[in-house]
């Protein structure tokens, strides 16, 4: 080589430019020009020669054992050091060996063994993930959202045999606690959750009647949909959690919305009146209890104060009795004053004698005597008034006429 020719011409003192005054790098080191930049031939030589000497081996020329072996450990250590991963929050580390699951990792910086015989699937947990049941939606610009239905899939049969038109969404992610199961148990995770989906929203929408499901059971129905969907990926394997089902639209095939619409307007008056009429019956009903009541009432305590008067009426009569048995004439005398007196008392009375009646009376002027005043009837009666008073029989008998 060029290099390590050490003679050779080219000037006087010395051949070449290592001669006696440039000494090489096993001499006394190259001189310097004076004032002048350094050897760059002497530089690139030097550098050469250290090269030789580090691979210097046996008589081929070739390497030693122990350089080999320090260049493999340095290529092993780089190979070693490329097992170093970061997972950030949202995700999880998936570790394979040899395409073997051997544990996950959380957030920050971790290691496992490099490719290929290690590999690190990261997943992100936290991504909220939305699928589309009998619509499909396209963004045409930030304004505009163009949507189009999938009938095969919104068209359900509910539990009274009707034909309802359903449109839903379902969002959900990945569960961090097995999100192994998600890497390697679900090949297609849309489509799968999407025909878990349907059919259970299909057999929750079979178990009730139309009507419910426009009007009143539209969250109950969000809700068992969720959950049987839960259970049946759960059963799968899935690793996957259900958020959120949404019901986006919920109506009568699109052939007969408007004759659903006039029944249910229909249904709707109906509720009305039977509103009324119940709102009318909680406002009689009490009142005619109330009268019900208070009849009952009258008639216990008419009940009552006739009893009462009948057993006071008995005990009256039962006195009378005794009293009676123990004096008939004086009793039967009063008995007969007492009723004549209760007959008489409001009626107009002429009391006569009996001796003298057969001469007063034709000359009598009853007639007139009812209808004159007080001081009249005190003066015509006064002769009749002044003769002794008849007998019971004779007086009565007169009073008669």
């Amino acid at each position: 080589m060029p290099w390590s020719n050490q003679s050779g011409g080219g000037g006087s003192g010395g051949g070449g430019p290592w001669g006696p005054r440039n000494q090489g790098p096993w001499g006394q080191g190259p001189q310097r020009n004076q004032g002048g930049p350094p050897d760059l031939e002497d530089l690139l030589r030097r550098g050469q020669e250290r090269l030789k000497r580090l691979f210097a081996g046996g008589p081929g020329g070739g390497p030693s054992g122990r350089t080999v072996l320090f260049a493999a450990l340095g290529v092993l250590a780089l190979w070693l050091m490329t097992g170093f991963y970061t997972v950030k929050p949202n995700e999880v580390g998936i570790n394979l060996v040899f395409g073997r699951y051997v544990g996950k990792t959380g957030e920050g910086l971790n290691y496992n063994f490099p490719w290929p015989i290690g590999q690190v699937l990261r997943p992100n947990v936290t991504a909220r993930n939305t699928i589309e049941i009998g619509v499909r939606s396209s963004d045409l610009s930030r304004s505009r959202i163009q949507q189009r239905q999938v009938a095969e899939e919104s068209m359900m049969l509910t539990g009274d045999e009707n034909i309802v038109d359903i449109d839903f969404s379902v969002q959900w992610q990945i569960n961090p606690a097995r999100a192994q199961d998600y890497v390697f148990n679900l090949q297609n995770p849309d489509g799968t959750i999407r025909v878990v989906a349907e059919s259970a929203m299909r057999e929750v929408v079979g178990r009730r009647n139309i009507q419910a499901i426009l009007t009143t059971d539209r969250s109950a129905i969000q809700q068992e949909v969720r959950q049987l969907m839960q259970e049946t990926l759960n059963s799968y394997g899935a690793g996957v959690e259900i958020i959120l089902v949404n019901l986006q639209r919920v109506d009568p095939p699109a052939q007969v919305i408007d004759a659903f619409r006039d029944v249910q307007a229909a249904r709707q008056d109906q509720d009305r009146m039977r509103n009324e009429a119940e709102t009318y019956a909680s406002r009689i009903v009490p009142e005619a209890r109330g009268r019900a009541i208070s009849v009952v009432q009258q008639a216990e305590g008419y009940r009552e104060r006739a009893e009462n008067e009948a057993q006071g009426e008995a005990a009256r009569f039962l006195s009378i009795y005794e009293s009676y048995r123990q004096a008939p004439a004086i009793i039967r005398e009063r008995m007969y004053l007492e009723t004549m007196e209760n007959v008489l008392k409001d009626a107009d009375k002429t009391i006569l004698d009996a001796r003298t009646a057969q001469g007063v009376v034709p000359f009598l002027p009853l007639e007139r005597l009812r209808g004159q005043g007080p001081a009249g009837a005190r003066r015509a009666a006064a002769p009749a008034a002044a003769a002794p008073a008849a007998g019971r029989s004779s007086a009565a008998g007169e009073a008669s006429r």
